[in-house]
Parts: C-alpha cells; structure tokens; sequence
C-alpha cells in the first residue's frame, strides 16, 4: 500500500519497513517495528505500513472485510513469495484517528497506543489471531512482550 522505503537501511536479516509518511509517527514506527523483527527473530523481511484517517480505514474495513465501521489497525498478509529477497510480510493500516481517541479513553498515550496497533497487526501478518479465548490471551501475552523489549510498556499493560 506504500511506495517509500525508510531513509535508513536496515542491518541484514532485519525488516524493512515501507511507508508513504514522512511523520514523526511514521519514524518511530519503523523503528518499532525493525525492533519487534528482532524480537522475534525474523528473517529478511519486508512490510508496507500506512497511517490512515478513519475514513480510510473504514473504506478497506467495508471492502475487505464488508464491516461498514472504522478500526484500529488491518493487516494484509502477503502470502507465500518463493523469490530471493527479504520475504514479505504484508501490509499493515493503522487509524491515526482511532489511536488518538482510545489513548485519550484509555488514559495512554498516542505512541502507546500506535506500538499496540503496530504489535497486533504484524502477530497478524505472523500468523496469530484471537479467534479463541486462548489465542487471544496467547496473542496479547506477545503483544506485551513485544512491548516490553521496546520499553513500550505502560502500567496498566504490566498488570
């Protein structure tokens, strides 16, 4: 969904991240996301990441997914690619709007809540999912770990 490599090159083995925005979010995203590639121990990798308003979100939400509503965060796996290179993972939306409301209801901070929406869309793209109670409670325990090897934990997310 992006065209725009990060302006630094990552070391080898570590993600790329691909996103159109020149934010400051959109910096410290890549970041957060090379740093979660490293958590995970991923291979050659590479993911397009878009920071989106909610009238975005919610045109794909209803395209893809036939929800007429806006979201947090999508994830487009990219499926499987037999080629040489860094494999791709896929794309990642994360609603700007959507994040600076719950950081406000949730008393944390749009940074927070960008790395969670971040964390859970790649567990996505990994593979993870919440069908269950216990996938859930399997995809959160990640999301905090992921967190917290970033030092993106808040108090709550401790407890």
């Amino acid at each position: 969904m992006s065209s725009r490599r990060s302006s630094r090159s990552p070391p080898a083995g570590a993600l790329t991240v691909l996103c159109s925005s020149k934010s400051a979010h959109a910096t410290r995203l890549t970041q957060l996301a090379q740093s979660f590639a490293h958590t995970l121990k991923l291979g050659p990798s590479e993911l397009s990441l878009s920071l989106v308003r909610d009238p975005a979100i919610r045109v794909l939400k209803r395209e893809y997914f036939g929800i007429d509503a806006a979201t947090d965060v999508l994830s487009f796996p990219a499926g499987d690619f037999p080629g040489p290179g860094p494999a791709p993972l896929g794309d990642i939306v994360i609603s700007l709007d959507t994040a600076k409301r719950a950081a406000k209801d949730f008393g944390s901070t749009l940074e927070h809540e960008l790395a969670l929406y971040l964390a859970h869309g790649l567990l996505h793209l990994l593979g993870h999912d919440h069908q269950t109670k216990a996938d859930a409670r399997r995809m959160e325990r990640l999301e905090r770990q992921l967190l917290g090897h970033a030092g993106m934990l808040s108090r709550s997310d401790e407890l």
